[in-house]
């Protein structure tokens, strides 16, 4: 073999290895299901926001993030309007599926959305194994908290059971679990009782167009409580190491 043409091999093997390291990552999805408190927002409810809102920007090109989430949907509801199915059959190897219901779940006065524990735990084990069956990765999170602090500004557990119902499924199907409902605790804490309300849909009288009237709402966030409740979930994907970390936006 000629030394030209061990040379000219020797560049072509190079200039190979060099191209495979510089390939982009297969292009991936994340599913987002859930309910109000992900959902994408009309502008007529603005500026109450879902955290699904600004959690598409924290991705790179690689990511699409479709979110599903509905406002007022449980995990029955989500089902039986067929809005589970269209999802589980877009799957493809690789994708994700962020699964977070409970608050109509438990809502047991809402008779149409309201969803026992055992029938809540088997409709998450169906997303989970139907997610699985097409080789795509679900993760659950617990329902995020709403606002509600006692008399001395300690804030309350609002989603006792679902949470724990949760964790469960999580442990019993070996599922990845993001506690978001721990974590949105601790960042109401760290606001306080009343600093909190700048993270929800708290009005004053003619503070905004949308509610002349003024709004109380201590379950749905404004623009700053999405992102902040997001970042939640983004600190969540660190701290499982998913290999979604790799595609966050990097900065230079």
């Amino acid at each position: 073999m000629s030394q030209k043409y061990l040379i000219t091999l020797q560049v072509f093997i190079a200039f190979s290895c060099l191209s495979f390291l510089v390939l982009p990552s297969r292009k991936v999805k994340i599913y987002l299901i859930g309910d109000s408190t992900i959902s994408i927002k009309e502008t007529k409810a603005y500026p109450e926001t879902g955290w699904g809102m600004p959690f598409v920007y924290f991705f790179d090109s690689t990511v699409t993030v479709d979110n599903r989430a509905k406002n007022g949907r449980s995990t029955k509801t989500f089902i039986s309007e067929n809005r589970w199915t269209p999802v589980a059959d877009s799957l493809h190897e690789g994708d994700y599926v962020f699964i977070q219901f409970g608050h109509n779940d438990e809502a047991k006065e809402k008779t149409d959305r309201y969803t026992p524990p055992e029938e809540y735990k088997a409709n998450l084990v169906k997303f989970i194994t139907e997610t699985r069956n097409k080789k795509a990765i679900p993760i659950l999170i617990t329902p995020v908290s709403r606002r509600n602090f006692d008399s001395v500004g300690i804030i309350k557990e609002t989603h006792l059971i679902y949470s724990a119902l949760v964790k469960e499924v999580g442990l019993s199907t070996n599922t990845a679990v993001i506690d978001l409902d721990a974590k949105s605790r601790k960042l109401y804490q760290e606001f306080g009782k009343e600093n909190s309300k700048l993270l929800f849909n708290w009005l004053e009288l003619g503070e905004h167009p949308n509610y002349p009237q003024g709004k109380q709402d201590n379950t749905h966030f404004n623009e700053l409580g999405a992102r902040k409740v997001a970042e939640l979930v983004l600190i969540g994907i660190k701290e499982l190491h998913l290999e979604l970390e790799n595609r966050l936006i990097k900065k230079s």
